[in-house]
């Protein structure tokens, strides 16, 4: 199975670039849909981010109230690692689920759309790794826009991840997103014909098919000893 890891950075167009993955048929497993679920109200996740933070990043649902939590930690480095340490665990295990899931169902190309992934040392799993990156006037710009924050509001979360020009010198496959929508599809076209390309060994004996036939090969052989 080929795992794809897709990265980028805050306001960069990965979820758009994710997007164009799922309506290409291809499985995607999102890291921020397993965070919402390991953050979801009562679950152990949960319970170590509000022992942690207090009960004043909670709705009057008791749900954890994500933007205050945001604003709060991407205004201080200490408390946006302290986070990050709290959750990696729960989101690394929801990672891996979901990609036994696919594996499961026999996909042979998945992408793992993770922001944090070579801060959370992911990366050593995926290949290859795609990024997503614009300028950083351009993020800074669509940020403000999108968010409606302000200048420095906006420099703060974009200064709070790894900067995109070193996620790019780390990539396998670059996508320029500082243009239109045409040529983000036109570039997209270009990493699906990539990702869909044949497996190679490695990526097959990792598929469900792969390893269906190794344990094939094993049962046939030992009936083959045993008449023997």
């Amino acid at each position: 199975m080929r795992i794809v890891g897709l990265t980028g950075g805050i306001a960069s167009g990965k979820s758009t670039v994710s997007n164009l993955f799922k309506s290409s048929g291809i499985p995607v497993v999102d890291a921020d849909v397993v965070a919402r679920n390991v953050l979801k109200k009562g679950s152990g996740g949960w319970k170590r981010v509000v022992g942690a933070f207090g009960e004043e990043i909670l709705l009057p649902s008791r749900e954890v109230d994500r933007p205050k939590l945001g604003q709060m930690v991407f205004s201080s480095d200490s408390k946006r690692q302290l986070l990050n340490k709290l959750m990696a665990p729960y989101i690394s295990t929801g990672i891996f689920w979901e990609i036994l899931k696919q594996w499961a169902k026999g996909a042979k190309v998945i992408v793992v759309d993770i922001p944090l992934l070579f801060e959370a040392k992911m990366d050593k799993w995926t290949k290859p790794i795609v990024v997503v990156w614009v300028s950083e006037e351009t993020q800074l710009k669509r940020l403000m826009e999108r968010d409606g924050l302000s200048e420095e509001d906006a420099r703060n979360r974009i200064m709070a991840q790894m900067s995109l020009d070193s996620k790019r010198s780390k990539a396998d496959v670059v996508i320029d997103n500082n243009g239109g929508l045409d040529e983000l599809n036109h570039q997209f076209n270009m990493v699906l014909s990539e990702i869909r390309r044949p497996l190679t060994w490695t990526e097959f004996w990792r598929s469900r098919q792969g390893a269906f036939s190794v344990l094939g090969s094993v049962v046939l052989g030992v009936l083959v000893c045993k008449r023997l």
